[in-house]
């Protein structure tokens, strides 16, 4: 039943039920581990919203803009491999708690600041401070989350944790949108996702401590360098990780979505909304279809595959004219990219002992954080010199070719099947 607990749930019960598309929903555990971190996903999707809006109707200056990602993404950066290793040296539940904390007292912290037309540096300092809460959460519940439920149910797990985020990515920007122009500001929203982070706390606050073996290995450089040693001698997964990587930086179509909307496509604002909401509808759609199909036979090749699927989809989004096969390029991007995060999540994980999660974690965190904004730096400043049509082709047919060398290089994954085996 829904509602059965994890004690009643064992392992060998969830291995007969293999096709359940609900199957890591069924522990108690992971339902609450997963609806707070919905409700803190839309929460910030929603805030990301309020401050963009804010900051440029009070200055009207794309600089100021411009650092709201900049001084969010240095301290992530700076501080995940720090935090990986924390993360696999003491109480993970703990160090969620405490971020978690933080991120609200953030976003109350802006409500004030918005009443009050706080100072830019105020604001910014928030922003430095939910940088830092980041920083350190996601390592933490990236390797908490695959305490509460068996390996059997990673895979199923990972398409939820997908499905969760791109619901967020979709709903979060809509609803903060929305509150935005009936309330005529922003400062309700800030209160809000103060409020969905504080339930947040409560959900994780739910879950019993869990007694998993930590890392008892000296704090050290060493120790520090962990993830990433151990990321380069497992061959499966630093393909993955690189694969995902070079596609996230040449496939960059999505930043220049304000250009080909006005410029190529002839489309208004409304039209730059369904634009920039295509993908994560296609990756929510996909994740949904995956939790429901049984665990892929040919992992490797469907990895591989999907990643060429979304070089291929990018090559055309970049040469069309027409909104409605732009649209659907932009959602078959988001789909592919989806099979290719729930593999290579349940990849990492699968494979990674408990006491290096952390530190894993947090280079697979620093490498998507480089490959998005790297990836945008890439494709505006192609664009720049050779046009944007140039710059969304060339990135797609760059994703092609790393397909290629990954497979050329680490035939391996080729040839993995199911993600279980050894």
């Amino acid at each position: 039943m829904w509602w059965t607990t994890k004690k009643q749930v064992t392992e060998n019960t969830l291995s007969t039920q293999q096709h359940d598309p609900f199957a890591a929903l069924r522990f108690r555990n992971y339902r609450l581990f997963t609806i707070g971190r919905l409700l803190l996903y839309l929460g910030y999707q929603m805030q990301s919203v309020a401050v963009g809006w804010e900051l440029y109707d009070r200055t009207g200056s794309a600089l100021v803009l411009g650092g709201v990602g900049l001084v969010q993404v240095v301290p992530i950066m700076a501080l995940t491999l720090i935090a990986g290793d924390l993360a696999d040296r003491f109480d993970r539940k703990f160090t969620m708690l405490l971020t978690i904390w933080l991120l609200s007292f953030c976003s109350f912290a802006l409500a004030i600041l918005s009443i009050t037309k706080g100072s830019i540096f105020l604001i910014y300092s928030c922003l430095l401070l939910i940088g830092i809460a980041r920083a350190f959460s996601k390592p933490a519940s990236d390797a908490f989350v695959w305490q509460l439920i068996p390996k059997n149910a990673f895979t199923n797990a990972a398409t939820w944790n997908s499905s969760t985020f791109q619901f967020a990515s979709v709903a979060g920007p809509s609803l903060g949108g929305v509150m935005i122009a009936i309330q005529g500001g922003a400062t309700n929203v800030y209160i809000l996702a103060g409020i969905l982070a504080f339930l947040c706390l409560v959900a994780v606050a739910l879950i019993p401590n869990q007694k998993k073996t930590l890392s008892k290995e000296p704090l050290s450089l060493k120790a520090l360098s962990g993830g990433v040693k151990f990321i380069w001698k497992n061959q499966l997964i630093l393909a993955a990780i690189t694969l995902d990587l070079f596609a996230v930086l040449f496939g960059g179509a999505v930043f220049l979505l304000p250009i080909y909307a006005k410029d190529i496509l002839h489309a208004g604002p409304v039209e730059l909304g369904w634009l920039q909401a295509a993908p994560s509808i296609g990756a929510l759609i996909m994740t949904v279809i995956l939790a429901y199909l049984p665990p892929l036979r040919q992992a490797g090749k469907a990895l591989l595959l999907s990643v060429v699927g979304f070089g291929v989809a990018t090559i055309i989004f970049g040469f069309s004219r027409w909104l409605w096969l732009s649209l659907l390029m932009l959602f078959l991007t988001g789909a592919f990219d989806s099979i290719s995060v729930v593999i290579r999540h349940t990849l990492v994980q699968i494979r990674t002992p408990n006491d290096l999660r952390g530190r894993v974690s947090a280079v697979n965190s620093v490498f998507i954080s480089m490959s998005n904004e790297l990836g945008g730096f890439e494709s505006g400043l192609v664009a720049a010199f050779f046009g944007p049509i140039f710059s969304v082709v060339s990135g797609g047919i760059g994703t092609v070719l790393v397909v290629v060398a990954v497979a050329l290089i680490w035939p391996k994954m080729w040839h993995l099947g199911s993600i279980y085996e050894d």
